[in-house]
C-alpha cells in the first residue's frame, strides 16, 4: 500500500508557535507536548520535520533573529555611534517587553540554561550572540576609522559593553520591569558613553 503525502504544514508559522513556548519556558522547561500543543503539530512530524527537540530550536533562534533581533542589523545602519547604540538599546526595550510575547529574551534564556540535555541549545544561542558581537564590533571599527570612535576604545570592548547594556535590559524585563523603567535605563546609560569621557 503506497504511503499517503506527509500533511503539509506553514514552517514559519511553526517557528513562531514554537518560539512562544521556547521563550517562555526555556529550552529546558519547553516539552514536547507544549511544542505539540503550540504548533498544531504530532511529535512525529516535529521530528520528521526538524530532526530532533533542539534541531527545532535550532530554527527557532534562526526565526528569532530574522524578526524579534531585526532591530539589531538595523541600528547598525545609524550614521554615528552614539545613534547605533541609542536605536540598538531602544530595540532590546521594545523586543523584551512586548505586550504579546513573553518578557525578557529568548537568547539569555538559552544561554542560560544548565542541564546536558540542554547543551546543543546554550551552543546555538552563544553562536548567535557571537555573531551579534562581531557585526557590532565591525561597525565600531568602521566608525574608529572614521574618528567617530576614539582611537584609545578597542571596537570589541566597546561591542561587548553594549551587549552587556542588552543582556542587563533583557534581565530585568525577565524581573518584570516594565518599558517604561527600562526605557530610562537606557536614557541613563546613553546621558555619555564611556569613551564620550575620553573626548570630554
Amino acid at each position: 500500500m503506497a504511503k499517503g503525502r506527509p500533511r503539509e504544514f506553514d514552517a514559519e508559522q511553526a517557528l513562531s508557535a514554537a518560539l512562544g513556548v521556547f521563550w517562555a519556558k526555556g529550552y529546558e522547561g519547553a516539552t514536547m507536548a507544549d511544542l505539540s500543543a503550540a504548533t498544531g503539530l504530532k511529535p512525529g512530524s516535529i521530528y520528521g520535520a526538524f530532526g530532533s527537540k533542539a534541531g527545532l530550536f535550532g530554527q527557532v533562534v534562526d526565526h528569532y533573529a530574522r524578526t524579534v533581533f531585526a532591530y539589531g542589523p538595523k541600528a547598525l545602519e545609524a550614521g554615528s555611534v552614539r545613534e547605533v547604540v541609542r536605536r540598538w538599546l531602544e530595540g532590546a526595550v521594545e523586543a523584551t517587553t512586548g505586550a504579546d510575547t513573553p518578557a525578557g529574551c529568548l537568547m539569555v534564556h538559552g544561554a542560560l540554561a544548565t542541564g546536558d540535555a540542554a547543551s546543543e541549545a546554550k551552543a546555538e544561542v552563544c553562536t548567535r550572540r557571537t555573531a551579534g558581537e562581531v557585526m557590532l564590533t565591525e561597525r565600531f571599527a568602521d566608525a574608529r576609522r572614521s574618528g567617530d570612535l576614539p582611537g584609545t576604545v578597542e571596537p570589541r570592548d566597546a561591542a561587548r559593553y553594549v551587549l552587556a547594556l542588552t543582556e542587563g535590559i533583557a534581565v530585568q524585563a525577565a524581573y518584570g520591569a516594565s518599558r517604561a523603567d527600562l526605557e530610562r535605563l537606557a536614557e541613563l546609560a546613553l546621558v555619555r558613553l564611556p569613551w564620550e569621557r575620553e573626548t570630554a
